[in-house]
């Protein structure tokens, strides 16, 4: 009699099979929730920055547009070019806090027009600038990249 070999599965293989596949799919699903979140956290904060920054914004354009009338004002009682700069100056600069770490700096630089269309003043200046202090971490440590 010849013994027939035949194939078999053992149920402890498939077993081990089926929870090997389903602990990939619990870690594949944790890292998915953790990365949504991530993801989630940073649009928030992105958000919020531009809000910020656009709120800024707006009041520093407020801030131009009452210079701008204070100028004009003062263009047309002005009896010279020499009264209207000892009234209101040379330039302008001011900062608007977009958060506790950053403003907005805008500088103008005032103009004397020579008719009543041209401007009264030059942006020369309008950036974000660090106000505040950074923090340290001391597990961040400095590498010295060059040799």
């Amino acid at each position: 009699m010849s013994k027939k070999r035949e194939f078999r599965v053992n149920v402890g293989t498939s077993s081990i099979l089926l929870i090997f596949v389903v602990l990939c799919l619990v870690a594949f699903a944790t890292l998915s929730i953790v990365s949504a979140n991530a993801d989630y956290k940073l649009s928030r904060k992105v958000a919020d920055r531009t809000t910020a920054y656009y709120a800024a914004t707006n009041q520093a354009e407020s801030y131009i547009a009452s210079i701008d009338q204070t100028l004009q004002n003062v263009y047309f009682s002005a009896e010279s070019e020499e009264a209207y700069f000892s009234t209101v100056g040379h330039s302008k600069s001011y900062l608007v806090p977009i958060s506790d770490l950053q403003s907005l700096s805008i500088k103008l630089d005032i103009l004397y027009p020579a008719s009543e269309e041209e401007p009264f003043y030059r942006i020369t200046s309008w950036q974000v600038i660090t106000t505040g202090e950074l923090e340290y971490h001391s597990s961040y440590q400095l590498i010295d990249i060059t040799d």
